[in-house]
């Protein structure tokens, strides 16, 4: 038996039977390349119609790890004053040994406080379903010292192998059309109980999400604003914390068009986590990003990191009376 079979084991019977054990959520890096799942109050942010899909492969050096997929959809609609959202999350860790499922719609109405301010107050209705396949899961005490694992295990099956609930969310974003954003995320309002043993608390801990950031114009200035083929800098910053785990992020974007590069750095306030290396290529219809995750932390980078990729298609916006301005973040 290898060592990596056996810390897989224990890790496992950690997550199954551990008492005072919470869920955390699945994270991506590239994170307004994902703005739906980021922050409700971003449905509709960018107006026009456009379809997202997010990939994203955690520690691929280890065996049956942690593969998540995004896919989401908004627009901005008239008769409501906001936008409208759709997303769906499926997350695999251990081979499909642990499954998790999302379906959210969202929510964004449009407070205009200006002709260039804007706010955006979303919220967010979830159906989430975790599920256990109890056939891929290894114990230590299926161990045997000489042939490995042959014995049959002790452990108890959980009351249920699949747990499905609802979930609240809700945010605010603000920010104008041409230089910075700021914006407030609380998700799992309600933080429901999520764990299969009806007699072990396991609650998913609301997260809180804070982030900000500016985009500064590199050409020369113009009466007539900022150009598609300006060069830019977008220096971000962006906070989390659900339960214990506070993580922080610093990045900035550099977009000298169609090409996109970014350079972000995620630690806690203990322990440098990562570098996050982004390039992206950007066109009126179409954006591609790539990213890959650079662990310096204890764990080291013979994890392999973690690779990320989006892809965005933006629709033509239909006719409308009144002209709407996008609130101007970043699209990475």
């Amino acid at each position: 038996m290898t060592r990596k079979a056996l810390l897989t084991a224990v890790l496992m019977l950690i997550l199954l039977s551990g008492r005072g054990l919470f869920a955390q959520d699945p994270i991506f890096s590239q994170f307004y390349a994902n703005p739906l799942y980021l922050n409700p109050a971003m449905a509709g942010s960018s107006v026009c119609p456009r379809l997202i899909f997010n990939y994203r492969n955690q520690w691929p050096a280890i065996s049956g790890t942690y593969i998540t997929y995004n896919a989401s959809y908004d627009q901005y609609v008239d008769n409501i004053s906001g936008g409208l959202g759709l997303i769906m999350t499926s997350d695999r860790a251990g081979e499909g040994a642990l499954t998790t499922t999302l379906a959210s719609g969202i929510y964004s109405y449009r407070l205009t406080i200006n002709r260039n301010l804007y706010l955006n107050a979303g919220f967010q209705a979830t159906f989430l379903q975790r599920r256990i396949d109890w056939d891929k899961l290894t114990f230590p005490d299926q161990i045997d010292p000489k042939y490995g694992f042959v014995n049959i295990t002790q452990e108890r099956p959980p009351d249920q192998l699949t747990r499905s609930f609802a979930d609240f969310s809700a945010g605010l974003l603000f920010g104008d059309n041409e230089n910075f954003f700021v914006g407030f995320a609380a998700h799992h309002l309600t933080q429901p109980q999520d764990g299969f043993y009806t007699d072990v608390s396991s609650k998913l801990y609301m997260k809180l999400t804070g982030h900000a950031g500016t985009i500064i114009n590199l050409a020369p200035r113009r009466s007539s604003g900022r150009r598609l083929d300006d060069p830019t800098l977008s220096p971000n910053l962006l906070y989390q914390k659900q339960q214990e785990f506070q993580q922080i992020n610093y990045g900035i974007y550099f977009n000298r068009y169609p090409f996109v590069g970014g350079l972000w750095f995620r630690q806690n306030f203990e322990n440098p986590d990562a570098f996050i290396m982004l390039v992206g290529f950007e066109q009126s219809s179409y954006k591609f990003g790539y990213s890959y995750d650079l662990t310096v932390s204890r764990l080291t980078n013979i994890t392999g990191g973690a690779h990320e990729v989006s892809f965005t298609w933006h629709f033509k916006c239909p006719p409308k009376k009144k002209r709407i301005k996008a609130i101007n973040c970043p699209t990475f």
